[in-house]
């Protein structure tokens, strides 16, 4: 079993947790951004009530631990070890609920290059456990605006995780799918679990659109976020979303893999 002294070893060696890959710059244009009511940082969030940018940078230094002053404005941002590492054995800990309780589950990532592995081997354990691992509305056209302007693409299943694959895709195969903050993937899952009569999650796992869209929506959902994006710690904060576990998620996709082992390992699902 991995220790909690090696995994700490681990996200700071990997740049998970401690100094991370995003910068205050990035983190500054997001809060300004969310704090108008951007779409493209509420991802699917519905906040209760409006945040300012220096609340936004104080709420993300109390969940994360980035630095707090409001007039540092630039270099790297810094992620503290010991809350991603609390935030981690919460989350196992739902997950020993979850398959003990044998509930559906869904699981799905704007993120499919960096973080399919990490919730696959959630998936392939959940599974295992008895949970049934849901993949609702497969194939289904999801039109998304991106930077090119309105582009279709189809949810897919890989694995028992949910993400979107774009035209190209079909056209050039082996791709893990597209990079999206859209919650528009989960309204759909979940409108055609609600055609269908269910079943419906009991848990949804994800990041971004799929974590702020199915907890705007009611449904109890957990999942990691980075500093940058700030809509998952106001959905934490207002009680829409249930668990955010603070991280860089734009490391190597192997780096995710020990944090999988972790979890599993305390909410005793390894096989």
């Amino acid at each position: 079993m991995q220790t909690t002294a090696e995994l700490r070893a681990h996200l700071l060696a990997a740049r998970l947790a401690g100094t991370v890959g995003t910068t205050r710059e990035e983190s500054l244009r997001s809060y300004r951004l969310f704090a108008a009511r951007d779409p493209r940082l509420l991802i699917g969030l519905d906040p209760e009530r409006a945040w300012g940018e220096r609340e936004l940078l104080a709420l993300v230094a109390d969940r994360c631990g980035v630095p707090a002053e409001p007039a540092r404005t630039s270099g790297p941002e810094a992620i503290d070890p010991g809350r991603t590492l609390a935030a981690l054995d919460a989350f196992a800990r739902r997950l020993a609920v979850a398959a003990e309780r044998g509930e559906p589950v869904l699981l799905g990532t704007g993120h499919p290059h960096r973080l399919l592995g990490f919730y696959a081997a959630l998936a392939d354990a959940l599974s295992a456990a008895g949970c049934v691992v849901l993949a609702l509305a497969q194939g289904r056209c999801v039109d998304i605006t991106t930077r090119f302007g309105l582009r279709t693409h189809h949810l897919d299943y890989v694995r028992g995780v949910g993400l979107v694959r774009g035209p190209a895709a079909e056209r050039s195969g082996g791709e893990p799918g597209a990079h999206t903050h859209s919650p528009l993937p989960v309204r759909t899952a979940l409108a055609a679990a609600a055609d269908a009569g269910g079943p419906f999650p009991g848990l949804l796992i994800g990041d971004h659109g799929w974590l702020c869209g199915a907890g705007q929506l009611g449904f109890e959902a957990v999942g990691p976020a980075d500093v940058n994006d700030p809509a998952p710690f106001v959905g934490e904060a207002e009680g829409s979303v249930s668990l955010v576990v603070p991280l860089d998620d734009g490391v190597r996709s192997d780096d995710y893999l020990p944090l999988a082992r972790y979890v599993l390992d305390r909410a005793r699902l390894s096989q």
